[in-house]
């Protein structure tokens, strides 16, 4: 279960800030189901002591903890005659608790027959489900069609009432996408967990003469958000036949994909990886679901999984939905890394490896540096990776927008302090040594005059960190200019040093953020155990790294000029030399894996992942 200190961002919406109410009512019967996810967090820091003080500390962290339950006042039930209007057909309080500073919304959507968006009341006429008799939603006035409408009222004596949107103050069409009905804004909230906020749900409907007798049966999903201004929840979406679609999930996401058609069930593919990117969110993958969070169906998939085509597809197409995971702290904070990755309350749980549904093994943080958000899980090898390439840019912008040209450790929380301008844009320009704008500094900060010769392995290219339309969207071909394959380092980049280069050497400094340090190498080292675990014993297979969460990307490399082979291979550097020229790499070809064991020079651009130190 993820957690966070009270005032940070808020915690991971797919887990914690969406809680869903459906109120399903007929002319004749009743039934409430009430769907409630909680967040709830509390963690004790680790003791610490020394000698000379005897010193301890310790740590609460509050968590996000948000809610909406129901209570039934009257009987969701009706007996009405034609050619009749009858209002308030049942009675529902809906009960919003929540200890967001930044307040709650309430949105509403149809529900019917756990139809998304389905606005009509169901016709059952003698057992016989008859949609030609089905009942439509209206205004509820007297005239010649059947109708039905929805209504809100809030209660003035709650603890702290709620405001009404959209004019729900009388009888309303119910809507077919999720419409916010009531709302209490920023700031009005104390944030010490107030006991709760009422909304009065009541129902209306006008039965022409001609409407067959029978059981008319509709629900209302209700969903609660927060803070206030969060985006609407997500809702299903269209798919082609025959297609896969991919879709952002979010309406503060950006980004563009193109979709992959032509598409056979029971075919073996390639999923697109993601081109979309969400600030304060990490990307944990694909789900077919677009409630993942709270569908115990749902199926997640790598971002660049090899998948057979699920059943279905060529008649009607699929829907892939981006995975995202809210940040709930800094990757600089070890105390919460600890915690995250650690055993006890507050931990992530061990991710699956079947691509089931359990977003509690996922987590998301911030990199200080940059502001780049990371979703981490702990995987089958027990410890805690990113699942996501690094993409930190050697002309990121510190603070209040200004260029980084001295950038300070404290201002990095990291123990080098990286001036990384004067790089070329690899898009615009390349790496030759003839290119005088490309004289760079080393990860150190020493200054390197050329990038000829022995000094290939100081230089730090970069790739794809901006999500524009120049750099990281392509709708024609979706394996290229791709924004989750991260940015391309040499091998001195990854461990920040220059000047390592003794065979078998663990390097320990690294481009990762504090606590954490790129894997290490060989059949020891921490690729190849990964690996193992997550194929189930077998060494020579790549699905396991590929699969969610694991996530490895056929990503590619970078060489002189340009990106190649991205969308057939990936490499990704460890910390382990071979010798002055080569280092260790995870190769991850299409038929099998080179586990950290490969060789490759120092002086290519490979990808890069972080692992926890704990």
């Amino acid at each position: 279960m993820s957690s966070i200190v009270l005032g940070y961002h808020k915690v991971n919406k797919e887990k914690h800030n969406f809680c869903g109410i459906d109120s399903l009512w007929s002319l004749v019967s009743v039934a409430l189901l009430v769907v409630l996810t909680l967040g709830i967090g509390f963690i004790l820091g680790s003791q610490r002591a020394k000698a000379e003080t005897n010193s301890a500390s310790a740590a609460v962290i509050v968590a996000d903890a948000c809610s909406l339950t129901s209570t039934t006042t009257s009987p969701h039930t009706a007996t009405i005659s034609p050619s009749l209007y009858q209002a308030e057909i049942g009675s529902t309080a809906l009960k919003a608790s929540c200890n967001d500073s930044g307040g709650f919304s309430i949105y509403a959507v149809g529900y019917s027959d756990s139809e998304f968006g389905k606005t009509t009341l169901t016709a059952n006429i003698g057992g016989e489900l008859i949609p030609a008799n089905d009942i439509v939603t209206g205004t509820n006035q007297s005239g010649a069609t059947s109708n039905w409408a929805m209504k809100l009222a809030t209660n003035p004596s709650a603890t702290y009432p709620v405001e009404l949107k959209n004019s729900y103050d009388d009888y309303n069409i119910v809507p077919s996408t999720f419409t916010l009905v009531a709302a209490r804004n920023a700031g009005t909230d104390s944030g010490t967990g107030a006991t709760g906020a009422e909304v009065t749900a009541t129902y209306a409907a006008y039965i022409a003469a001609g409407q067959p007798a029978g059981r008319y049966s509709g629900k209302v999903k209700y969903t609660i958000v927060h803070p206030a201004n969060e985006a609407a929840p997500p809702q299903p979406q269209p798919s082609t036949a025959g297609c896969i679609t991919y879709y952002a999930n979010a309406s503060t996401a950006q980004g563009t994909m193109g979709t992959q058609c032509n598409l056979t069930d029971g075919a073996t593919i390639t999923l697109y990886a993601s081109n979309f990117s969400r600030t304060g969110y990490g990307f944990a993958g694909w789900s077919d679901a677009y409630d993942y969070a709270t569908n115990p169906n749902a199926k997640f998939y790598g971002p660049q999984e090899t998948i057979t085509v699920p059943e279905g597809t060529t008649a009607n197409g699929l829907s892939l939905y981006a995975v995202w995971v809210k940040s709930t702290g800094s990757l600089q904070d070890t105390n919460k890394v600890a915690t995250l990755c650690g055993t006890g309350t507050g931990s992530l749980a061990q991710a699956p490896t079947n691509g089931t549904a359990n977003l509690s093994s996922v987590s998301a943080l911030t990199d200080q540096r940059d502001n780049q958000t990371y979703a981490i899980a702990k995987l089958a090898d027990g410890k805690c990776w990113m699942i996501e390439n690094l993409r930190l840019d050697n002309q990121y912008t510190v603070g209040n927008n200004q260029t980084n040209t001295s950038v300070t450790n404290a201002s990095l929380s990291q123990g080098y302090n990286p001036s990384f301008i004067g790089l070329a844009d690899p898009e615009s320009a390349n790496f030759s040594s003839s290119t005088t704008a490309n004289s760079l500094y080393s990860i150190d900060g020493s200054t390197v005059s050329t990038i000829s010769g022995s000094n290939q392995g100081y230089r730090f290219p970069r790739y794809n960190n901006n999500n524009t339309s120049q750099r990281a969207s392509n709708t024609t071909n979706t394996n290229v200019n791709t924004y989750s394959y991260g940015n391309y380092y040499t091998w001195a980049a990854v461990i920040a040093d220059t000047t390592h280069y003794t065979s078998g050497d663990h390097n320990t400094t690294s481009i990762c953020p504090t606590g954490w340090h790129i894997p290490t190498g060989n059949t020891s080292g921490e690729y190849y155990t990964l690996n193992t675990n997550a194929n189930s014993g077998s060494t020579n297979t790549s699905r396991g790294l590929r699969a969610y969460p694991t996530n490895f990307l056929y990503s590619g490399v970078f060489s002189t000029s340009s990106a190649s082979n991205r969308g057939n291979y990936g490499r990704y550097w460890s910390s382990t030399a071979y010798d002055a020229y080569n280092s260790y790499s995870l190769n991850l070809p299409s038929t099998f894996v080179g586990p950290g064991t490969y060789l490759n020079g120092k002086n290519g651009g490979f990808t890069a992942r972080c692992l926890a130190d704990q």
